[in-house]
């Protein structure tokens, strides 16, 4: 099912009828996520019979009413996936990226659990107290719910890090896959959140031991291939035998991961792209280091034989953007082009593989390809709220590399404010925060006031749009908002 413009009234009016839960799924037709989700899980027999037991209902970022509804389900990143009582009440999120089996596996789990998530939540953080102890199914439903998209639906977003460092000292140390999924969980969280409580040695004895069993690492590809730097860079220092050996460590988990035939090549290229990465730790940012040719060949090998396996469209539209960019973080930037320009014209939505070429120009120092691939991306864009970010997208992308071309900005800004819906459904979610982080940038473009006459004739024309904006509906605040205030932090 679909909502109705911004009401989801009716489905769970439904639900409540039927007596069945309601699956919703938050996503767009360009993300390289959302397609794998649609390729490796949506597309399975045993899903599509498990879909009988509830309503599913499908939340296109780009239709009529969904960034409203998006807010109102606390919604941001595609692809969201979220189970639902018939009432209303939020079971739990499903993970995004987890290997199809798995996220099968807790799908189940959601469909059968006695309470919706945050209950669990409280219990395991009483546990002294809780009566019956949780069950290994309820540990295991916190350790694989989807904490990178609560958008404190669950937990502020300052506690977070916390939260999930005291999940992971408190599971019982025999629910051994839920423990190192929380630990694991836990370190990345309080790693990119700068969590000074996060006890560095005990997150390292405890990764090892997840590295040294085939099983545990197998179960946790995703974190451990798209992780891999932000992890081993946190927890170790550069040069020391510690780095070296948990690197090596790592490395060979990877080297596993990347040849398991029962993952899908996703899941096989992240382990690639991660080996990447953490043999560039260090001097990622060296343009001038030498070029380590073992590496560009594993890269090409692995990228090649993703081309040359997948046929589904959907699947392409993951992989073979992720194929192009590992071409290009090893220096093969004419490959990586190559690939990219061989599948244009049978993509899914091409302009999203117009992106990582307007990356590749750039890489390259070539500023007028990489604007020209910005604006053709930004052109070629279906769906009101994908145009908005990839016209505010290239709006900064022309301040970044051609801030003294004043027409070319004014013109790209005025094209996205000339495309809003004077609809107070315009200007929630994803959409608020791509116009208030162009106006940001924008102001900021103008801090000396050698741009005020672009940015006068730009202000006048989005209050033309806030004017047919209800006067007390917190979307005019929104759109007055744009060019008189930094963009919200949330």
């Amino acid at each position: 099912m679909k909502p109705n413009d911004s009401s989801v009234e009716a489905i769970f009016d439904k639900a409540k009828t039927e007596g069945k839960p309601v699956f919703l799924y938050w996503g767009a037709v360009w993300c390289p996520p959302c397609n794998q989700i649609k390729a490796t899980v949506f597309s399975r027999p045993d899903f599509i019979e498990r879909s009988k037991a509830f309503i599913p209902v499908y939340l296109d970022g780009d239709t009529p009413g969904a960034q409203k509804l998006g807010t109102q389900f606390k919604v941001r990143g595609y692809p969201t996936t979220i189970l639902f009582k018939p009432d209303g009440t939020e079971i739990t999120r499903l993970p995004g990226e987890v290997d199809a089996v798995l996220y099968m596996q807790v799908l189940r789990l959601a469909l059968n659990a006695s309470q919706p998530i945050h209950e669990t939540l409280a219990a395991a953080l009483n546990v002294s107290t809780a009566s019956p102890p949780l069950t290994p199914d309820a540990w295991r439903m916190l350790a694989y719910y989807s904490w990178e998209t609560d958008q404190a639906q669950l937990v502020d977003k300052k506690d977070l890090a916390a939260t999930v460092l005291q999940l992971a000292a408190k599971v019982p140390v025999e629910h051994k896959q839920a423990s190192a999924r929380l630990k694991l969980t836990s370190v990345v969280m309080a790693l990119q959140e700068k969590f000074k409580a996060l006890d560095k040695a005990r997150a390292l004895v405890d990764i090892q031991k997840i590295l040294a069993d085939g099983a545990l690492a197998h179960e946790n590809a995703d974190l451990l291939a798209n992780y891999a730097g932000d992890i081993v860079g946190g927890l170790t220092d550069a040069g020391t035998a510690t780095r070296l050996g948990l690197v090596a460590a790592w490395s060979l988990t990877l080297d596993r991961l990347a040849l398991d035939t029962t993952l899908s090549k996703a899941d096989q290229l992240a382990a690639v792209q991660g080996k990447v990465v953490l043999a560039q730790l260090g001097h990622e940012k060296d343009a001038k280091a030498p070029v380590d040719v073992a590496l560009q060949t594993m890269a090409r090998v692995a990228a090649t034989k993703a081309d040359n396996a997948i046929d589904d469209k959907y699947e392409r539209q993951a992989v073979i953007p992720s194929a192009a960019h590992l071409l290009s973080e090893v220096g093969l930037l004419d490959e990586s082009d190559a690939m990219l320009m061989a599948e244009l014209p049978k993509a899914v939505s091409p302009y999203y593989h117009m992106l990582v070429l307007a990356s590749n120009a750039k890489k390259r120092g070539d500023k007028a390809a990489s604007l020209d691939w910005s604006e053709k991306a930004y052109s070629t864009a279906i769906g009101p709220a994908t145009r908005l970010q990839w016209g505010s997208g290239y709006v900064a992308k022309l301040i970044e590399l051609s801030p003294e071309d004043s027409a070319r900005i004014g013109k790209a800004a005025s094209q996205i404010i000339a495309e809003l819906d004077p609809a107070p459904e315009t200007f929630y979610e994803r959409n608020r925060r791509s116009l208030e982080k162009m106006g940001a940038q924008l102001l900021a473009w103008n801090e000396k006031s050698q741009h005020t006459k672009t940015l006068r004739v730009l202000s006048g024309q989005l209050a033309g749009v806030c004017k047919k904006l209800p006067e007390k509906d917190p979307s005019r605040e929104a759109c007055e908002g744009v060019f008189t205030k930094s963009p919200k932090k949330t």
